[in-house]
C-alpha cells in the first residue's frame, strides 16, 4: 500500500469498519483523520455506564478469532497485547418455550450427546454438518471473504470456479439444514446465529452453515472489558499508528473528488483531504452527506433493500443474581417461523418472540457493582417499524413476563438501573436507514458481489466499509471490510 504514502484521508464514522481502515491506512504511511459522530469511538458497539453498571450496546459475542488475529498480526501484534480473552462454558444456553434447556459448550462430544437424545442418528450427522461447515469456512474465508469479488467476471475466474465447487453456494439455510436434521430444534440450534446476519433461515445462503464451524470448533470468547476493550485496542493501535481520532464530530456534507475533497462537520469545521472513506450508513451517506449528482443509487434502489433487523434493547441493572441465566442465552419459541415472518414479511412488533439475554456479570465482576448482575435482553424487531413510547412499554412487560416465564427468572422488583434502544434510536444515533441494527441482510441477493461497492463509481476518490459493503455484517466482516477497503484505494492509487 505504498501508493498512498503522504496521502491525506478522513474516515467517515469509528464504527469497526472505520476503525480498521484507518489502521490499514495509516500503516501505509497516509496522514488519517478519523471524525466520529458521537461521544465515543466504537460505532454500535458504544458501552453505557450507569450507577457501577456497564453495558455493551450492540455487538457481545466475540466469534472467529481468527480474523481478530490476523488483523493484529498485520501490525505485528496480537490481540493479547491489547485484551486478554476467556472461552466461555457453556458457549451459551438455550430456553425452548416448551419447557426444554439445551447448553451448547466447548466438549463436542457432549454436544454430539446432545444432538443424539434427539434424533437418532443425529450425532452422526452433526459430525457431517460440522465438517461440510469448516470446508466452507476455510475455503469460503480464503477465496470469498479476505478477497473482494466485486463483480461478475470475478467470479467467472476458473480458480475462483475450483474452489466454489463443492461449497453451498445455491439454496437456502433451511433447505441445507433440513438435509441433515429432521427435529425442528436442531434446526433452530443449527441457524441461530442468522439472527447475528440478519437474515431468516429461507432468505440466508446455505454458505452461511460456515458459522457453525465457528460456534462449535473456534468457540465462543469473552475479551476483557467486553466488546467495548476490543474497541479500546484497536483505537490504542490507531493512535500507536498516528491516527487523529475526532469524536463529537458529525459530518453534514461531502463536496468535491479526488486531490480535492471537502468534508464539513456541523459545527462549521472543514478538512480537505485527498480521499474520504465512509463508514457511516451508506444510504445516509449518498442520500444526505453528498450531492445528489454524486450518487451511485437513488432513493428507489435504497427502499428495495432488504435490511437486517432492527432491535428492541433493554439494559437492566439488577439487585441479586440471575440464575439460571448463563452469559449467553437465547430464548426460543419452538416454531419460529412467525417469529422471522413478522420481521421480514409483515413487519409487526412479535407476540411470542424469539430473543438474546446477556448476562456478562456472569464472567466479569467489573461490569456490575457488588451483589448485582448485569442484563441485557435483545429481541430482533422489523426495521422501520413505528418505535413510541407507549409501544416500547407494553412490548417491556411483555419481554419481562416471558423471561420469567421461559427462563424462571423474576426482574421486575430488582431492577435498580433500567434503559431501552430501539429503532428510533438507530436512526438518530447511528444514522441507521430504518433504524436497522446491522446494516444490509444477508440474503440470496444481496450477498458478495450484490452488495453496494467499496469504491464509488460516481466519486473519484471516495470509498465505502463496514456492514453495507463486503464481506457484511458483523464486527469480524466489518474488521475484514476496512483491509478491503484499504486495499481497493491501494490499487487505484498505484
Amino acid at each position: 500500500m505504498d501508493s498512498l504514502a503522504g496521502a491525506d484521508v478522513v474516515v467517515i464514522g469509528g464504527g469497526f469498519g472505520g476503525l480498521s481502515t484507518a489502521c490499514y491506512l495509516a500503516d501505509a504511511g497516509a496522514d488519517v483523520t478519523l471524525l466520529e459522530k458521537n461521544e465515543q469511538l466504537g460505532g454500535r458497539a458504544s458501552r453505557l455506564e450507569v450507577d457501577g453498571f456497564r453495558f455493551d450496546m450492540g455487538p457481545s459475542w466475540y466469534l472467529m478469532p481468527d480474523v481478530f488475529e490476523r488483523f493484529f498480526a498485520y501490525f505485528d501484534h496480537e490481540p493479547a497485547d491489547y485484551y486478554d480473552l476467556t472461552r466461555l462454558d457453556p458457549h451459551y444456553r438455550i430456553f425452548f418455550k416448551d419447557g426444554d434447556r439445551v447448553d451448547m459448550v466447548p466438549d463436542l462430544e457432549q454436544n454430539r450427546a446432545v444432538f443424539e437424545s434427539y434424533e437418532p442418528g443425529a450425532g452422526e450427522q452433526f459430525d457431517r454438518y460440522l465438517e461440510k461447515s469448516r470446508e466452507n469456512y476455510e475455503v469460503g474465508m480464503e477465496h470469498f471473504v479476505y478477497e473482494d469479488r466485486s463483480s461478475l467476471s470475478d467470479f467467472l475466474d476458473w480458480n475462483v470456479a475450483k474452489n466454489a465447487r463443492g461449497l453451498s453456494l445455491i439454496g437456502s439455510m433451511q433447505d441445507h439444514v433440513e438435509q441433515y436434521f429432521e427435529h425442528p430444534k436442531l434446526q433452530q440450534i443449527m441457524q441461530y446465529t442468522l439472527v447475528f446476519l440478519g437474515g431468516a433461515p429461507n432468505n440466508t445462503p446455505a454458505l452461511y452453515n460456515l458459522m457453525s464451524h465457528v460456534d462449535f470448533n473456534m468457540g465462543v470468547y469473552y475479551p476483557e472489558n467486553g466488546l467495548g476493550g476490543v474497541v479500546d485496542g484497536i483505537v490504542e493501535l490507531g493512535e500507536e499508528l498516528g491516527i487523529d481520532f475526532q469524536t463529537a464530530a458529525p459530518v453534514s456534507e461531502i463536496k468535491g473528488r479526488q486531490g480535492a475533497f471537502a468534508v464539513r462537520t456541523e459545527d462549521g469545521r472543514e478538512w480537505f483531504p485527498d480521499y474520504v472513506v465512509s463508514d457511516a450508513d451508506y444510504r445516509h451517506t449518498e442520500m444526505e452527506l453528498l450531492d445528489e449528482q454524486k450518487r451511485q443509487y437513488d432513493a428507489d434502489y435504497w427502499d428495495s433493500r432488504t435490511y437486517a433487523p432492527s432491535a428492541f434493547l433493554l439494559y437492566l441493572g439488577v439487585e441479586g443474581d440471575v440464575d439460571p441465566l448463563e452469559h449467553h442465552t437465547l430464548v426460543l419459541p419452538t416454531d419460529w417461523d412467525e417469529h422471522f415472518e413478522r420481521i421480514f414479511d409483515n413487519p409487526e412488533w412479535p407476540e411470542d418472540p424469539a430473543y438474546y439475554l446477556c448476562v456478562p456479570s456472569e464472567t466479569d465482576d467489573s461490569v456490575a457493582p457488588e451483589g448485582h448482575s448485569n442484563l441485557f435482553a435483545l429481541v430482533p424487531i422489523a426495521a422501520g417499524i413505528e418505535d413510541t413510547p407507549e409501544i416500547r412499554e407494553e412490548f417491556r412487560d411483555l419481554v419481562l413476563d416471558d423471561i420469567a416465564e421461559n427462563t424462571g427468572v423474576e426482574l421486575r422488583d430488582r431492577i435498580v438501573v433500567e434503559e431501552s434502544f430501539c429503532v428510533s434510536d438507530f436512526a438518530e444515533r447511528y444514522n441507521s436507514t430504518q433504524g436497522t441494527a446491522l446494516g444490509l441482510a444477508h440474503t440470496l441477493r444481496q450477498t458478495a458481489l450484490f452488495r453496494p461497492p467499496h469504491r464509488s463509481s460516481a466519486v473519484d476518490g471516495l470509498y465505502f466499509t463496514g456492514a453495507f459493503t463486503t464481506p457484511g455484517i458483523g464486527v469480524p466482516m466489518c474488521l475484514i471490510s476496512g483491509e478491503l477497503t484499504a486495499e481497493s484505494m491501494a490499487e487505484q492509487a498505484g
